[in-house]
C-alpha cells in the first residue's frame, strides 16, 4: 500500500543571527493542509520578538496544489505579507521563479527563488 505524503511542516530556525520560520511543502497540497497549518502558522509568528520576519521555503517535494489549496496559499500570503521581510524559496521547479515574483506582489519584503538551499540562506541572511 502506497501512502499519500502531503502537507506543510513549520519550524522555526537560527540560521547565522537571523530567527527565521521555515516551511517545507510536500506532495499535492489540500485545502484540509492549509486549515491545519494556518493556526500553527499563526501561532509561531506572534511568538516571534519582532512584528516583521524572515522565511525559508522549501518546495523540493511539492508537487502541486488543489484548485482550493491555491486560493488559501494566496489568501495566507496577504494575511502575513505586511510582517515579511523576505522570503527564500529553494527548489527545483519550473515555475518558482515566477511565482516568487508574482507573489512579491503581495508581500512587503523581498521574495526571490533559488535552486539550493545555501543560496537561499546565503541571500536571506545578507
Amino acid at each position: 500500500m502506497n501512502t499519500e505524503r502531503h502537507g506543510i511542516t513549520i519550524g522555526i530556525e537560527r540560521l547565522n543571527a537571523e530567527t527565521v520560520l521555515v516551511l517545507k511543502a510536500s506532495g499535492k497540497l489540500t485545502h484540509s493542509d492549509y486549515e491545519t497549518i494556518v493556526p500553527v502558522l499563526e501561532s509561531s509568528l506572534s511568538g516571534l520578538s519582532s512584528g516583521s520576519f524572515k522565511m525559508l521555503v522549501d518546495i523540493t517535494e511539492l508537487t502541486g496544489w488543489e484548485l482550493r489549496a491555491a486560493w488559501d496559499d494566496f489568501k495566507l500570503g496577504l494575511k502575513v505579507g505586511t510582517s515579511i521581510d523576505k522570503i527564500a524559496i529553494y527548489g527545483d521547479k519550473n515555475w518558482q521563479e515566477l511565482a516568487a515574483k508574482v507573489g512579491s506582489w503581495f508581500i512587503s519584503g523581498d521574495m526571490e527563488s533559488f535552486g539550493d538551499y545555501q543560496s537561499a540562506v546565503d541571500w536571506l541572511t545578507d
